[in-house]
């Protein structure tokens, strides 16, 4: 029943836009649209901001402001326009319009040629429909068509675009029908410019990647039809030009390079007319929920005249963990991330005092340094920094989501009372198994915006392969501390008893790490170790530890972020656990040690231990200096 209502309100504004002179129509959808422009904020943002994609590096905004205001009088007056001409005959049409180089499409078919027109969403497009049986009568003309939501108006529509003879055919219902209809010698319409989801090839359009439908490119390739483009410009009021491209397909060119060579010639034809093109419809949709492009069926063609440096980006903003160690076990899922499109553009949102970390992960092209602790903030610089395709939250904090609540794709762990600001909820393991490394579980919100990862195989993290001349470094790194707690910590006369013991008889020389609340544990190792020692406890910025870090053959440590540090500058590493679990949180890639015995109440996870520190005190010194032996000799 509303179905029929709604049809009957649709025929009744039909039937009154019919009894207006077309000059008057056109002045009408002029108002209108002007009236859209105020009233719709959805859409007149939408089209700014594809606008701004298009012409973003060529007009100013105060420019692409008035573009979108004149799109919309456009639009509204080509849309009532519409209305009425689809009511008036071919030669009424005609009067209103001119036409150009119909020719190149005749001369195809008096040669036997089947013809694809390539059509867009472009002035008054559906003059197509009564024109084209006009100029080639001669044969068979149809369109494909996708079918309306509304069954009467539907029908209503078929009938308009029918009536002088054209034939239609449903998407839905499969093409070979049209394959037919083309290899007898016939043309079909298709209209090529929107969003083609998860079934189109991922190819520039103004330079930004874009679902495209190969389906012109695969009729013209399976029925060896010609591939002609055409548009309709207006070029006054209630006045019009039609023109039509010479054949542009090219012999052998494969399905990928004519949907690419489509997407150029549209473009061409925009650029003609911006005003004209169909601004309001979301060309560059964010796919869901695989925004990385490694999994889809016909996947990317990018032309070789188009390096993918020159792609416009795919900007995605990663809010980076607030811990130096979970920040570094996340690397991989940034590489992997980054590696997903070929217009990646990696922003990192950090803490501040993980910034110099992130300047060593070359897949990362932007930072952003977090203000203070202010959300608000936060906020704001999101905003400044906006626009943003997508965001990826490794922090599970409702913090995190807020800050970048107003980028169009959030992607996260349902996390700690947030799920409502997420838009993608990245699903925990289903099967309980073993542990899963915290790398892993970064790894899985990649895959889940469709990364191609592999979360069953060892990873990867140095970015300094380690090399024979680790062997000539004399400094051994030793961090005592661990900023989580004292459960995590080690004794540190046994730290300084086995580094006593490692170094004895040689010149290596101890350089000791940690924050300032491990003076006092510094303090003490220093002390016992006299001249074999370089007290740096409390005195290093990240970007010295970093430097500092490179001098060293090899790392003594708790469970802390500088462990994973080191571990991601190729350093070997000997860790020592206690509390935590190093199947969650130890060393990543090759020649590190974890000391450490599994008593019956570890891991507990606790900042303190509540009873004897049995964990860490069933840890000898000789277990400890052999480990380190093993990788230093």
């Amino acid at each position: 029943m509303l179905e029929y209502f709604v049809y009957l309100i649709y025929r009744t504004g039909f039937a009154l836009i019919s009894l207006l002179p077309l000059r008057a129509a056109f002045a009408l959808g002029k108002a209108l649209g002007l009236c859209a422009w105020v009233v719709l904020g959805k859409y007149r943002r939408l089209a700014f901001r594809n606008i701004e994609i298009a012409f973003g590096a060529e007009k100013s905004r105060r420019e692409m402001r008035g573009l979108v205001r004149r799109h919309f009088q456009r639009l509204g007056s080509n849309l009532l326009c519409t209305v009425k001409l689809m009511r008036m005959s071919p030669d009424q049409i005609l009067q209103n319009v001119t036409v150009e180089n119909i020719e190149a499409m005749a001369r195809e078919f008096r040669a036997g040629t089947p013809v694809v027109l390539v059509l867009s969403h472009l002035g008054t497009w559906e003059l197509f429909a009564p024109l084209m049986p006009k100029f080639v009568g001669f044969v068979r003309n149809s369109s494909v068509y996708q079918k309306l939501g509304n069954r009467f108006i539907d029908a209503h529509v078929r009938a308009s675009r029918s009536r002088t003879g054209l034939e239609l055919f449903d998407r839905r219902e499969g093409f070979q029908p049209v394959i037919d209809l083309l290899r007898s010698g016939g043309g079909v319409g298709i209209l090529s410019d929107q969003h083609a989801g998860d079934q189109g090839i991922w190819t520039p359009f103004f330079g930004k990647l874009a679902s495209t439908s190969p389906l012109p490119a695969l009729l013209a390739k399976r029925s060896r039809a010609a591939l002609i483009a055409a548009a309709v410009y207006t070029t006054g009021t209630a006045r019009w030009r039609m023109v039509f491209t010479e054949r542009f397909d090219i012999p052998g060119g494969s399905v990928e390079a004519l949907t690419s060579k489509i997407n150029e010639i549209i473009e061409q034809q925009i650029r003609h007319a911006p005003e004209d093109g169909f601004w309001v419809h979301n060309r560059w949709k964010t796919p869901r929920p695989n925004f990385l492009l490694n999994r889809y069926k016909r996947g990317i063609y990018v032309p070789k005249e188009v390096p993918a440096e020159k792609l416009k980006p795919f900007r995605i903003l990663i809010r980076s963990s607030n811990w130096l160690g979970d920040a570094v076990m996340s690397v991989p899922a940034v590489r992997a991330l980054k590696k997903g499109r070929p217009d990646a553009h990696v922003i990192v949102l950090t803490p501040e005092k993980l910034v110099p970390m992130w300047k060593l992960i070359s897949e990362v092209d932007e930072l952003l340094p977090l203000p203070g602790k202010s959300v608000f903030a936060a906020m704001r610089l999101v905003r400044k920094h906006s626009p943003f395709d997508a965001a990826i939250l490794f922090p599970n904090s409702l913090r995190s989501a807020l800050e970048v609540a107003f980028i169009p794709r959030k992607a996260g762990y349902r996390g700690r009372a947030r799920a409502w600001l997420l838009d993608q909820i990245v699903r925990e393991r289903r099967r309980p198994g073993p542990l899963e490394h915290h790398a892993r579980r970064f790894l899985r919100i990649a895959a889940d915006c469709g990364a191609d990862v592999d979360l069953e195989n060892k990873l990867e993290l140095s970015i300094e392969p380690q090399t024979s001349n680790l062997k000539h470094r004399t400094a051994l790194g030793l961090c005592p501390g661990a900023e989580y707690g004292p459960a995590k910590r080690w004794l540190p006369e046994q730290f300084a008893e086995a580094a006593a013991l490692i170094s004895n008889g040689s010149d290596a020389k101890w350089i000791l790490f940690g924050t300032k609340n491990d003076l006092p544990v510094g303090e003490t190792i220093a002390a016992k170790l006299g001249g074999k020692c370089v007290n740096r406890v409390g005195q290093t910025t990240l970007d010295e530890l970093i430097s500092e870090l490179r001098e060293c053959r090899a790392l003594l440590t708790n469970d802390t972020g500088t462990m994973h540090l080191a571990a991601l500058l190729g350093i070997p590493v000997v860790a020592i656990f206690g509390s935590t679990e190093p199947q969650l949180t130890g060393p990543l890639g090759e020649n590190h040690l974890v000391v450490r015995h599994h008593v019956e109440c570890s891991p507990c996870f606790l900042r303190e231990c509540p009873i004897d520190f049995r964990c860490m005190k069933e840890v000898t010194t000789q277990e400890v200096v052999n480990a380190m032996k093993s990788i230093v000799q």
